[in-house]
């Protein structure tokens, strides 16, 4: 499959085109327009500096529906006890920016790039993006940040200061969306950290199916 390349006017190819690492197309924008799109479709940027603006779709893709979640009896007991106090969109800039300067076990750099940070903060200005914030005491101990559109939510990246901060953060907003009767979170990639809360691979088609029932629920 060819890579598309991106020209200004507002469209994506269908992500069934991506090659078999994901990869879409490339150029564009990060508008908060051509974002909201991209989301809607099931894409999603990621890139370096120094690298054009990659699109990615991938297959399979890791999703958790919020009604599976799963809880370890220890974190359980963490979020009990009140160890940290969870909030959210207090420090959405705050947060996005500690993802891309958090150091990652086996990792080099960030595709979180000045770019991309200004492009979310004006996305969280439109009340698209939204952030989790884990507080010890007062002071930012993890938190996450995603794009919500319809009853999906698409998680983009998170960080702890602090041990279980993250997870505490991302339970007790999962269990949220849950409550409110969220489709999906989509998580993207697979990792097994995000396999422990009940997270799953299913096929590209079926995500698109699910994401289009997501989009078509109100808030």
């Amino acid at each position: 499959m060819p890579v598309y390349r991106l020209t200004k006017k507002l469209i994506f190819p269908p992500p069934e085109l991506a090659e078999d690492d994901g990869l879409l197309a490339v150029g564009g924008d990060l508008s908060v327009e051509r974002l909201l799109l991209a989301y809607s479709m099931g894409i999603f940027p990621w890139y370096s500096d120094g690298q054009p603006i990659l699109w990615w779709s991938p297959d399979p893709r890791l999703v958790l529906i919020p009604a599976e979640l799963k809880v370890s009896k220890t974190l359980r007991q963490t979020i009990r006890k009140g160890v940290f106090r969870v909030t959210t969109n207090e420090a959405f800039e705050e947060v996005i920016r500690n993802c891309a300067t958090i150091e990652r076990k086996g990792e080099q750099g960030t595709w979180i790039t000045e770019e991309m940070i200004q492009a979310y903060v004006r996305l969280h200005q439109a009340g698209h993006a939204h952030s989790v914030e884990s507080w010890d005491g007062n002071e930012l101990a993890g938190g996450l940040y995603g794009v919500m559109i319809g009853k999906a939510f698409f998680g983009e990246s998170m960080f702890a200061k602090k041990s279980d901060a993250s997870k505490v953060a991302f339970a007790v907003y999962a269990a949220e969306l849950a409550g409110k009767g969220f489709e999906l979170i989509d998580c993207q990639v697979t990792t097994e950290h995000l396999i422990r809360f009940g997270a799953r691979e299913i096929p590209r088609s079926e995500f698109v199916s699910r994401l289009e029932m997501a989009l078509n629920c109100s808030v």
